[in-house]
């Protein structure tokens, strides 16, 4: 069936969460966008207005591999260019532009046609090749591109000294969180709150690695003022400011290292995290949360109240896949290949239901279809891949 990839392990494993990079077994994979239109951020050729519903007009092709929403969007093909569109405010394009708004899918980088993965933050983005090299662009304030430098930069640029074997890489809020292929786990930037996981609040403007917690580091993500990150051995670590129990241990303190004291077991598989909420996805496919709950963000039926502990009242079954938490709602999929949303998003029509409501449990009135692969929540806008059917190769 559509959307199903297989690690060296033959565990079937959504292909940008896992540790490995793998081969669509489908052409024809389509991106959608809904939300708030404003800096072009759909890109779908408007800069105004609001859908309510899933729209695709992408001029690129239908060949989208992954994306990444924040005020920008961000994405990669199965060619291996690197896409981007919306506000290019501090050079987060990367396509050498600061001022106007992009509102469809540019193309202008110079790094080749390698690009493996991409993650975009408030103002800036970085992205890894498939050399193993680590690219960054936008802003530079408090050292969140890692180049030793505080500046702008408004096409890539790379000059990591930690070599060239990076895996993943998640951009937060003035910081940048990344994985080496062998285990490590590195922060940089704005060091408030803790969250840079190395018993300091202090800025760095380059990649520093001081976590206690060995090297066996597999899936990092990078919040507004928090991470979280989950191990080979499926433990789940969280780190930064602990208002609203967003760090998940039964605290609402901020640290400054990471701390795990989830009563859920060690297998948790993917993990995404927005201002003041979490959201993860274990083996067993279950899908918890916990953090801020105002206006359904927790997606436990309830309008309001913070918890400090993961929860799961998710009325929708055991087969979650992935899942991403941005702007303040919740998108995920299940391996069905159905596409859920909750939260305060109704307002934008970020929930992409055709309602302007918001939801305090997971909804689904999507007329795309069942073959959801990839989707990410972002600043009043979601953005998700829909899978093609049509198998790149004959299928046994």
């Amino acid at each position: 069936m559509p959307n199903q990839f297989f690690s060296p392990e033959g565990d079937l494993e959504n292909y940008f969460v896992t540790e490995y990079w793998l081969i669509d077994q489908y052409v024809g994979d389509e991106l959608w966008a809904w939300g708030i239109g404003s800096a072009g951020r759909l890109g779908n050729g408007v800069t105004t207005g609001r859908i309510s519903t899933p729209v695709t007009t992408f001029a690129g092709g239908t060949n989208w591999k992954q994306v990444e929403a924040d005020f920008h969007v961000v994405a990669i093909k199965t060619d291996g260019t690197l896409w981007t569109w919306g506000q290019p405010g501090n050079g987060r394009l990367g396509n050498g532009a600061t001022t106007g708004s992009i509102s469809t899918p540019v193309t202008t980088f110079s790094g080749g046609t390698n690009w493996k993965q991409v993650s975009s933050g408030i103002s800036n983005t970085a992205a890894i090749k498939t050399d193993g090299t680590l690219w960054v662009w936008g802003s530079g304030t408090f050292g969140v591109l890692g180049d030793a430098q505080q500046s702008d930069r408004s096409t890539p640029v790379t000059t990591f000294s930690g070599g060239t074997n990076w895996k993943q890489v998640s951009v937060g809020t003035f910081y940048t969180a990344a994985i080496k292929t062998d285990g490590t786990l590195w922060t940089w930037g704005y060091g408030g709150s803790g969250r840079l996981g190395n018993a300091s609040t202090v800025s760095v403007s380059t990649p520093v690695t001081t976590f206690a917690g060995g090297t066996n580091w597999k899936q990092v993500r990078a919040g507004s003022n928090h991470t979280a990150a989950i191990k080979t051995d499926g433990t789940l670590w969280t780190w930064g400011n602990g208002g609203n129990g967003r760090l998940g241990n039964a605290s609402t303190v901020s640290v400054s290292t990471p701390v795990t004291t989830f009563a859920g077991g060690t297998n948790w598989k993917q993990v995404g995290t927005f201002s003041d909420t979490m959201v993860s996805i274990k083996t067993d496919g279950t899908l918890w949360t916990w953090g801020y709950g105002l206006n359904g963000r927790l997606g436990n039926a309830v309008i309001s109240g913070d918890t400090s502990t993961p929860i799961t009242t998710f009325a929708g079954g055991t087969n979650w896949k992935q899942v991403s938490g941005g702007g303040s709602h919740t998108a995920a999929i299940k391996t069905d290949g159905t596409l859920w949303l909750w939260g305060p998003g109704g307002a934008d029509g970020a929930l992409g239901n055709a309602q302007v409501t918001n939801r305090l449990t997971p909804v689904t009135t999507f007329a795309g279809g069942t073959n959801w692969k990839q989707v990410s929540s972002g600043d009043s806008c979601t953005v998700a891949v829909f899978s093609g059917t049509t198998p790149d190769l004959p299928i046994s």
